[in-house]
């Protein structure tokens, strides 16, 4: 087998560029800016919230394990990543805007890699759709397992839609973590070569540090109306599979 170094000259250019990236050995050169710190500042906020996110899924995914006993936690969870999603979309899509609207120093950055352009939509509308549908089952209580539609012979209830979301996710960000874990933590601790710290450390963390204050007090929301889950006769107690996965 070729070593590693001979194996990556013969990928095709973007395959190359996104390993690089990869492997940190590929860095953009984002310009700093007074107070908010331009494009380095948003590539700050947007790799502390990409590593947020992963502690908070990872520990999400935890909860599966043992889901009829960690349910209220699997609902708060569920609940607080819902708004850090959102500021790493809104972080994410501002950079795309002011890049393609011309701004001279997101313009200097440059983009991220292709493929990584290419993967970007998916990580978001994936993350959206396992959330969205999570929290929908919460309203929904026993209905959780009515059928919405039947598919060559098989029926789909909205637990089905959210399993499947989150099948897609893990596929999709998976890939995802693979190609951004090194860059992110190399510009979250400041550690990336070329990099100073930029300005705006104080409003990052503001704005950080708010979000998951308003995931937390959301999650506590939810969990207040999720008694159909978290209460006695919970959906997920009900469920049986001696006759093809039926509620009763």
């Amino acid at each position: 087998m070729a070593p590693f170094g001979q194996w990556r000259e013969t990928l095709p250019g973007p395959a190359a560029e996104a390993v690089a990236a990869a492997l940190g050995e590929r860095h953009r050169e984002d310009p700093s800016a007074p107070r908010t710190g331009g494009p380095a500042g948003n590539a700050r906020l947007t790799a502390w919230a990409g590593l947020l996110l992963l502690v908070l899924f990872a520990a999400e995914c935890v909860t599966l394990l043992a889901l009829h006993s960690m349910i209220s936690v699997h609902i708060v969870l569920g609940t607080v990543l819902v708004p850090v999603v959102l500021l790493k979309t809104a972080t994410t899509g501002w950079r795309i805007v002011r890049y393609y609207s011309g701004d001279p120093a997101y313009r200097q950055a440059g983009p991220p890699p292709l493929l990584l352009r290419l993967l970007g939509p998916l990580v978001v509308l994936t993350g959206l759709a396992v959330l969205g549908t999570g929290l929908a089952l919460v309203p929904l209580g026993g209905a959780t397992f009515d059928t919405l539609v039947t598919v060559a012979g098989q029926r789909v209830d909205a637990l089905t839609l959210h399993k499947m979301a989150f099948l897609a996710w893990l596929v999709v960000v998976g890939v995802h973590t693979l190609a951004r874990l090194v860059p992110a933590v190399q510009i979250a601790s400041g550690r990336s070569p070329r990099r100073r710290r930029p300005a705006g450390v104080t409003w990052r963390a503001a704005v950080l540090a708010a979000t998951l204050a308003v995931g937390v007090v959301a999650g506590a929301g939810v969990l207040r109306v999720s008694g159909d889950w978290t209460g006695p006769g919970e959906p997920l107690g009900r469920v049986h599979t001696d006759d093809g996965g039926d509620a009763h």
